[in-house]
């Protein structure tokens, strides 16, 4: 396993503890690329709102060389990543979890088994693993590129070769315009077409029209929205614009000449182990074939003379949402008012929830344990509890729930989406304790405790609006909740009591108690 580190002091990112050990400061912010070629750390120090990178490294595990034809990851292809992640897991040890981001991409989607290795290497990392949809990963490759550029006018086309898919961004300074992810990558493009690492001309060329397929998808579109630059991040266009310019094929910048003078000599090679060219690492040359493919079928389908690498990328970008998330310009917040907006949620109601859910938040926090961000899930699901009626009454907790899991939201994670839907779906009703399958194994115990404040917060607003709701007072015990109202309000309040008296058989059926008084 190739392994690339670039390190930096990091002298002043620790404090010393009495009895001699060290514990990282809280100013240091740590992202983590599951990706499907390599798996990439960056550990950094937020300053001011700029970050300083510490230390760097990155190890080719090539996940998506392990998956087969129906899509199980092999156990030797597990291994390789879980041994990268104990590595990686000593640089992070002991750091705040909020400010830890691991984020895993193409072949964790595909991945059927997925599951099986989260949890193996959360046990290693001992930080959750979130699996993102490739929009999202658009999104944060360019939140990554955009801040290592200059912050001028115009609009710009970022693409990223990644082993299992390719992402496409219009964007204009640090705002997306469009963001796509289509299923074609370095390492999937090299075993389809080249097997047994076989090199041929004729292969080449299906690997191109492939490709070209694939980009009809978005050709149009973007052409129709255009841009100023182009500008390529991660390994393979890295790779290729220094192969071009240390060849001498090209001054400044990956251009559509030195492109087609690097295919030419690539060609000439019989075998990806034979691949030998100025720029291009041995471990890259072996699916830096399935990357220029891709690359040149980009070039041809998109009329690009020069393309420009950026350093920047998914874990530069998953830094910087981190950092957004800590200076109140967190993106998940816009996607839940555009949702709220789309589907005609009541918005009065909506805060009358989210409110009387925070009061009861704040009163369990510190018995429950929980970390402060749950709020902002709390208060997401009540903002969006009754999204599913814009579809139908019947059943609208898990149209609702539907919605959430299934949609593009960016921002959000496939587990973010996952805990958010069963939220949703649980805040009426029976509990769907069969759903809880698709939570993290960590945080199923959370999510239930917020599930049952939701429930509360909800019954409590069945009147929406036509009276005052005072908050209660929460007395907890072992599984158990005791709701303390005003003397005398439960008898001015009938419906509210019998409401209170059937989620007492609710809350019994998944082994919790419930009393009211």
């Amino acid at each position: 396993m190739s392994e690339t580190p670039i390190t930096a002091s990091d002298s002043t990112s620790h404090t010393s503890l009495a009895d001699g050990a060290v514990q990282p400061s809280d100013d240091l912010i740590a992202a983590i690329d599951l990706g499907s070629n390599s798996f990439h750390m960056v550990v950094a120090q937020e300053f001011q709102g700029e970050i300083r990178t510490l230390e760097k490294r990155g190890q080719k595990v090539q996940l998506a060389a392990g998956l087969d034809d129906n899509n199980q990851l092999s156990e030797a292809a597990q291994q390789r990543g879980l041994e990268c992640l104990r590595e990686f897991a000593q640089r992070i040890q002991g750091m705040n979890p909020e400010r830890v981001s691991v984020l895993a991409t193409n072949a964790l989607r595909a991945a059927r088994n997925r599951q099986e290795f989260i949890v193996r290497a959360e046990e290693i990392l001992g930080y959750p693993i979130e699996v993102i949809a490739g929009r999202e990963e658009a999104r944060l490759i360019y939140l990554g590129v955009s801040h290592t550029l200059a912050d001028d006018q115009g609009k710009r086309l970022v693409v990223d070769i990644g082993g299992g898919s390719t992402e496409f961004i219009i964007g204009s300074r640090f705002e997306p315009k469009a963001l796509e992810s289509l299923h074609m990558g370095c390492v999937s493009f090299t075993q389809r077409f080249f097997k047994d690492g076989l090199i041929t001309a004729s292969h080449f060329q299906e690997a191109v029209n492939a490709a070209r397929q694939e980009l009809q998808n978005i050709e149009s579109a973007y052409k129709k929205l255009g841009w100023k630059n182009a500008v390529g991040s991660s390994g393979t266009i890295r790779a290729a614009e220094q192969a071009v310019m240390e060849n001498g094929w090209s001054q400044e910048g990956l251009t559509r000449d030195g492109l087609n003078q690097l295919r030419q000599r690539l060609l000439q090679f019989n075998h990806v182990d034979e691949v030998d060219l100025p720029g291009v690492k041995p471990e890259r040359a072996q699916v830096f074939i399935g990357g220029m493919a891709i690359l040149t079928a980009i070039f041809d389908a998109f009329d690009i003379e020069v393309m420009t690498y950026s350093d920047g990328a998914l874990r530069e970008g998953a830094l910087w949402d981190l950092v957004g998330r800590s200076t109140h310009e967190d993106v998940r917040n816009r996607v839940v008012h555009s949702l709220m907006e789309r589907f005609y949620v009541d918005e009065a109601q909506a805060e009358r929830v989210r409110d009387t859910a925070l009061q009861l938040f704040k009163q369990v926090k510190k018995d429950w344990r929980l970390a402060g961000s749950w709020k902002h899930w709390l208060a997401w699901a009540a903002q969006l509890h009754e999204i599913g009626l814009s579809i139908a009454h019947a059943g609208f907790h898990k149209h609702g729930a539907y919605l959430l899991r299934y949609s593009d939201l960016l921002g959000f994670t496939r587990q973010g989406q996952a805990t958010l839907g069963f939220l949703v779906r649980s805040h009426r009703r029976r509990y769907p304790l069969e759903d809880m399958a698709v939570l993290s194994s960590t945080q199923r115990d959370t999510v239930l405790k917020l599930s049952l404040l939701l429930r509360l917060a909800v019954l409590l607003n069945h009147s929406r609006g036509a009276h005052p709701v005072p908050t209660p007072e929460l007395q907890l015990g072992e599984q158990a909740i005791d709701l303390i109202l005003p003397a005398g309000w439960l008898e001015q309040h009938p419906m509210t009591a019998r409401d209170l008296a059937s989620e007492v058989q609710y809350f019994g059926e998944i082994d919790w108690q419930l009393s009211f008084r």
